[in-house]
């Protein structure tokens, strides 16, 4: 079986399950998740504890064992605690700014870019070169950290773009020390 698939998962306090069909909605202090899970996955709603179980060993029953398994345990994570990723912008003249709802990005191009967050998703621009990006869904939190990340890549020379906080850059030479070692 499953290492992640075969824990049990523990319910806490406040946290509320519900279980129709092949739908599971959880509620929480901070809001509410749904999910649709695959149909050859079962779950099982006790009161204080969800356990998540598969037909088979077949590989692909194996894949989503533990997928639904971390999946359910995302979105009881995320109505409890909530997620959010941080972003940090590197550049002369890189800057970040709310504009009402909407994200405000000076990344070098001859025009700003305006970011709209979808639903469910908070962003923040608490100083000019850090991003604050929260919610209760990890998908949609780390997918919406990606998508301003795209906007701007850290390029490898100089490490000018936008980067997740704490994020090591590999760096590369310049032409400069390429020339050098090619005077001999």
């Amino acid at each position: 079986m499953s290492r992640v698939g075969r824990k049990p998962i523990t319910v806490p306090q406040g946290v509320k399950i519900q279980k129709a069909g092949q739908e599971i909605k959880v509620a929480g202090p901070k809001g509410e998740l749904r999910a649709d899970i695959h149909p050859d996955i079962t779950v099982e709603v006790n009161n204080t504890t969800i356990t998540v179980s598969r037909p088979s060993d077949v590989k692909e029953h194996r894949a989503l064992h533990g997928l639904w398994r971390a999946n359910i345990q995302n979105m009881i994570n995320g109505v409890v605690g909530g997620y959010s990723k941080k972003l940090e912008l590197v550049g002369v003249g890189y800057r970040a700014e709310m504009k009402g709802k909407r994200l405000q990005l000076l990344l070098g191009f001859s025009h700003p870019i305006l970011f709209v967050p979808p639903d469910g998703v908070k962003v923040e621009a608490p100083t000019q070169t850090n991003i604050t990006i929260s919610g209760i869904d990890k998908q949609l939190v780390g997918q919406v950290a990606a998508k301003i990340r795209s906007f701007r890549p850290p390029e490898p020379y100089k490490g000018k773009g936008v980067k997740y906080e704490g994020e090591y850059i590999r760096r590369k030479a310049g032409k400069a020390a390429a020339a050098s070692g090619a005077k001999t």
